[in-house]
């Protein structure tokens, strides 16, 4: 888990700690910043408090470092005493896992991506930045080995960890009122595919024509937390082919 360091500048590791989250809430943190083996800790600790089926607990939400658990009380009485039985759930269920070690290893879910300049309007800005080219910022970016950390700002929308460290480039100055469906964007560290036009504010190196959400299919989100991500690049053509449904020839 990512460490701390100390008075005399050397490095110790981040202690987890649970923490009130409100009222009616408590959250284990687990570690200060971005961290791959945290994150697959905090999946493995949800489902664990998720299959207890302790009673009162209203949800539970597995972010990228974090697992937050809402419960419900009559009474303040009650509140203490629920609150206390979540913390010891919680720090029970971390003693058991073994964060990245228990990954259940998935099929690695395949996104075109077309990085053509049409669909990529931030790509030269991140080659610049980064001191590669544009090719190579799409190879590296292709060979990432992606992960989705958490869903989360819209339905369907992925967090995805494991971008190459040469491609670490901060969010926009400025988001951008608009992006569209399918946009492929890069930020401090992270790769996100937005589902929906929406706002944004992290920079754009490609576009997908997969639906990355779509209520009328069973899981509607294509993506969920744990699952390995390949990104393939694609020329427009395939991209508008994709894009209108058409068969391969």
């Amino acid at each position: 888990m990512s460490p701390r360091r100390d008075a005399t500048g050397g490095r110790r590791r981040f202690a987890p700690r649970v923490v009130p989250a409100g009222d009616s809430a408590l959250m284990l943190e687990l570690a200060e910043d971005l961290d791959l083996d945290a994150n697959a800790t905090a999946r493995h600790v949800a489902e664990e408090v998720r299959a207890a089926g302790l009673e009162g607990i209203t949800d539970v939400v597995a972010a990228i470092v974090t697992v937050t658990v809402h419960f419900q009380a009559a009474s303040a009485a009650q509140a203490a005493a629920r609150r206390e039985a979540v913390g010891h759930l919680l720090l029970a269920a971390l003693a058991r896992t073994g964060g990245a070690e228990d990954e259940r290893e998935r099929a690695p879910v395949e996104i075109p991506v077309c990085y053509e300049s049409r669909f990529a309007p931030d790509l030269a800005e991140v080659a610049a930045a980064t001191g590669l080219t544009a090719e190579e910022v799409v190879r590296l970016h292709a060979a990432s080995a992606h992960r989705v950390l958490m869903i989360g700002f819209v339905p369907g929308f992925p967090y995805i960890g494991g971008l190459d460290a040469r491609l670490a480039v901060p969010r926009r100055a400025s988001p951008r009122p608009r992006l569209e469906a399918g946009a492929v964007a890069i930020a401090n560290g992270q790769t996100a595919v937005y589902p929906f036009p929406t706002p944004g504010g992290w920079n754009v190196i490609g576009r997908t024509p997969l639906r990355l959400f779509d209520p009328d299919r069973d899981p509607a989100s294509l993506l969920a937390a744990g699952d390995p991500v390949r990104f393939r690049p694609i020329p427009a053509a395939e991209f508008e082919r994709l894009a209108s449904g058409r068969p391969a020839r």
